[in-house]
């Protein structure tokens, strides 16, 4: 391996991106302390913790990178997979906490499906060397997904010290499936153009 090599695997962006995916069993298991599933507000601060920590790495890993001029091939290949691992990782815990139950399933299962198939479209325009930009409103809607992940992740433990967490967290998680849906047909618009080219 060459020493370039070598410090873009070691880069401060990188370690980053490698920190949020260190960090989402953590995450997990704090919901799991006592062995089995528990989301006591010590469980939960913790887990709203080193989630706020992870979410902070999403913005520092690809912005130092830019300006420090240290992109890499696998920076660009770990950090949307770091992305997903932590969302999708968070919002299975919280549907198998009971934090999202009922009708709010599906405001997760529409985030998740949207994960999974614009994944699947970029990774067939890779193939045709084409490339989908990340839109303002897809980071608007990321952002809004992080804060309510984040407001449900302190859920019964947050409502204590600010009442209705819980339910500004699934108002958000609706806002952010809302917006999610545009995105993923804009970006699907966008991608069939090339698929039917």
């Amino acid at each position: 391996m060459t020493k370039t090599k070598q410090n873009h695997l070691l880069s401060l962006p990188n370690i980053l991106t490698y920190g949020r995916i260190i960090a989402v069993p953590l995450i997990v298991l704090c919901f799991f302390i006592e062995g089995k599933l528990d989301g006591n507000d010590t469980a939960r601060w913790l887990a709203l913790a080193l989630f706020t920590v992870a979410s902070i790495t999403d913005f520092l890993d690809g912005y130092l990178a830019r300006i420090w001029e240290q992109t890499s091939a696998l920076g660009k290949m770990l950090d949307p997979i770091a992305d997903k691992l932590l969302v999708s990782a968070c919002l299975l815990l919280l549907a198998a906490d009971g934090t999202i139950a009922g009708w709010t399933i599906w405001a997760a299962i529409i985030i998740l499906s949207r994960e999974i198939l614009v994944s699947g479209l970029r990774e067939y325009l890779a193939e045709l060397q084409v490339s989908l930009p990340v839109t303002k409103i897809a980071k608007w809607k990321t952002t809004i997904q992080m804060i309510a992940i984040g407001f449900l992740l302190a859920g019964p433990a947050g409502d204590k010290i600010l009442p209705y967490t819980t339910q500004i967290g699934l108002g958000m998680l609706w806002v952010a499936a809302v917006i999610t849906l545009y995105t993923g047909y804009d970006y699907f618009r966008a991608g069939l153009h090339h698929v039917i080219e």
